[in-house]
């Protein structure tokens, strides 16, 4: 059933809630430990793409805000500090474990606009020819309300989509898709295997998590509505433990899996 074990091409996303502290500093065991694991499933032979939250919430914490900033201007201006120190870190870590990163930043007109796509995908493709892990986040510094993609979630999706992926993974907070709230049931049952996004599966996602990020289950319900159309199966486990990535790739079961219709047996 876990069609991601035969995944090839794999698009991984990480929240900002789930790569840093409350404070927005960078959890650094956590980052050292994804940057590990990524670094061996690249090892083993499949092609990964990283999509990074985290730029406006560490810039937050690196200029010394006291939370993240409402207007444009100043969300601008955390990011394009904050990207600089992610950047940093993911070439330092993944130089260490012998493998090279790019930087790939995209607003939503590069995906949409057809020309600029195929642009998009000839780069990507190279970087994968060249060995290279593309390291992908929303160009926050200079996107604006038209060319947002709103939240990283639906950026993952249709980077996965872009760059033709097998699979798509979000790494979370949570360990993945409940019936309930988990916050406010705790006894709620996880649900192992999406079959169909339908307005039961809607009306169970939540809002928005936490202060620093932007998305919530409802954002990555919308991410698994977009690759599942596209032929991508997509799965949400819990990131605080990137070593979970083994056993999913490994088809054992973990999180939440939400499977494209063609896959339903």
């Amino acid at each position: 059933m876990n069609t991601l074990s035969r995944a090839k091409r794999i698009v991984i996303k990480i929240g900002t809630s789930t790569l840093t502290y409350e404070t927005g500093r960078i959890n650094i065991r956590r980052f050292e430990g994804l940057c590990k694991v990524l670094s061996d499933i690249k090892n083993s032979g499949r092609e990964v793409v990283l999509v990074s939250s985290g730029a406006v919430g560490v810039g937050v914490a690196k200029l010394g805000l006291p939370c993240r900033p409402k207007d444009t201007p100043s969300k601008q201006a955390a990011a394009a500090v904050g990207q600089c120190e992610l950047m940093y870190l993911y070439d330092k870590l993944f130089l260490e474990k012998s493998h090279k990163v790019a930087q790939v930043l995209l607003t939503r007109d590069v995906v949409e606009v057809e020309n600029r796509a195929q642009n998009a995908r000839n780069t990507f493709e190279r970087l994968f020819s060249m060995g290279a892990i593309p390291i992908v986040n929303e160009n926050d510094t200079v996107s604006i309300e038209e060319l947002e993609f709103g939240d990283n979630d639906t950026l993952s999706a249709m980077v996965a989509v872009l760059t033709g992926a097998d699979g798509l993974i979000i790494l979370s907070d949570i360990d993945g898709l409940y019936a309930e709230d988990p916050r406010k049931n705790p006894k709620a049952p996880l649900i192992p295997v999406i079959h169909q996004i339908d307005s039961h599966i809607e009306s169970i996602a939540g809002g928005s998590g936490s202060g620093l990020g932007t998305g919530g289950m409802s954002t990555k319900i919308q991410a698994a509505k977009i690759a599942t159309s596209h032929g991508i199966p997509m799965a949400i486990i819990n990131g605080s433990d990137p070593n979970l990535l083994y056993d999913l790739l490994d088809g054992i079961p973990v999180g939440s899996l939400f499977l494209p219709a063609k896959s339903i047996s």
